[in-house]
């Protein structure tokens, strides 16, 4: 299953270069969290602050609030996710306290 969800960055172009650069050679504890957890491929792509992320899963093992619980409870994932915050902004429609969020599909051909 595809998933598209979205976040924006700082309005800052140190910040993003930064976090720019954190993504073209993610951790592997990373890359091991996302495929251990059904996430098949991912892709972020950016405009300006806003992003957007294509995340590809195996619907057999996918399941966001088990990743979610995972994430809090791996020391090294948490440490990812709190750096990744340092560059991170919610978008207007973001709940609080959450980061991602999935987008809502209006047109498909």
């Amino acid at each position: 299953m595809r998933h598209f969800l979205a976040l924006d960055l700082k309005d800052d172009p140190a910040l993003i270069a930064e976090y720019e650069a954190y993504h073209r050679d993610i951790w592997p504890e990373v890359r091991a969290h996302l495929n251990s957890h059904g996430v098949t491929a991912m892709e972020i792509h950016r405009l300006g602050t806003r992003m957007v992320m294509l995340m590809e899963t195996d619907d057999a093992r996918y399941d966001p609030a088990a990743m979610a619980l995972a994430t809090r409870g791996n020391p090294k994932i948490a440490e990812w996710e709190e750096l990744m915050w340092k560059f991170q902004a919610p978008t207007p429609w973001t709940p609080e306290g959450e980061k991602w969020v999935e987008m809502t599909r209006i047109f498909r051909l």
